[in-house]
């Protein structure tokens, strides 16, 4: 039994641009990481590199973890949610910039470039995630959380914080290139702020107040509490989903702007 004509065309366009977004992504993936596996292998064991820096600096200075008895758990927890964030939210804003000519095609949008570098940043992520946790079985941690759920809650925020920013962060940057190296400068200070190196619910309450509206810092000790039920850390996970939808609303919007100035 044969589709009908216009079943046919739907299948055959969304098959399109299937093949479309998949070479978007190789093409992506081999521009910025180069033909051999090694040099996607640094980006996703970066975090690890960075996870196991804070976990050198504290044992040298002989300093306990703030929260719980090992070091690279409590710095785990709280680094790979809001780097995961960063590096999606920074990656996104660089594709346009990156692949701006690609747009010239007639089959190639900008949205579509911005989501293949979505989908990259994504599948990296949760590579990195793996490799952290490998990490820490080798080195003798259980990677395992009191309550798994609320662990993957704050991840899957985190990388939905990502893409928000990084939406927002494309239509920036197409009136302001000068942006990324702003953003990269704003990124340094939220991450200091978000709590990755010591536990926020420790300050003084008129500070911790003004610093939960990071929502970076919420994902992090949205992970945290995942571990660390004990500790009695508060999230507010619907002024986060919130936020980060709200972000990518505003920079879809956006970014329908730019693409008429880009290419004006």
């Amino acid at each position: 039994m044969e589709l009908p004509i216009a079943a046919r065309h739907e299948k055959s366009a969304g098959e399109s641009y299937l093949h479309v977004l998949h070479a978007l992504m190789l093409r992506d993936m081999r521009t910025r990481f180069g033909a051999s596996l090694w040099g996607y292998a640094v980006i996703v064991l970066w975090p690890c590199v960075h996870v196991f820096m804070l976990i050198a600096i504290y044992t040298f200075q002989k300093l306990a973890a703030p929260l719980g008895d090992n070091r690279a758990l409590f710095f785990a927890t709280g680094a790979v949610p809001v780097l995961v964030f960063q590096y999606i939210s920074r990656e996104v804003m660089k594709s346009v910039i990156m692949n701006r000519p690609l747009t010239y095609y007639p089959q190639v949008k900008l949205f579509d470039v911005v989501l293949s570098r979505i989908l990259v940043e994504i599948v990296t992520g949760f590579l990195a995630l793996i490799v952290v946790v490998s990490v820490l079985v080798a080195i003798g941690t259980n990677p395992i959380p009191t309550e798994p759920f609320t662990a993957m809650c704050g991840y899957l925020a985190a990388i939905l914080l990502g893409i928000g920013i990084g939406t927002i962060n494309v239509a920036i940057i197409g009136f302001f290139p000068g942006w990324m190296i702003g953003y990269a400068l704003f990124s340094i200070i939220l991450y200091i702020s978000s709590g990755v190196m010591f536990l926020p619910s420790y300050m003084p309450d008129k500070i911790y107040y003004w610093m939960k509206y990071n929502p970076a810092l919420q994902c992090a000790e949205w992970v945290r509490s995942a571990y660390y039920p004990y500790a009695g850390i508060q999230v507010d996970g619907l002024y986060v989903v919130m936020f980060a939808l709200t972000s990518a609303t505003i920079g879809l919007l956006l970014i329908k702007t730019v693409v008429s100035k880009m290419n004006g």
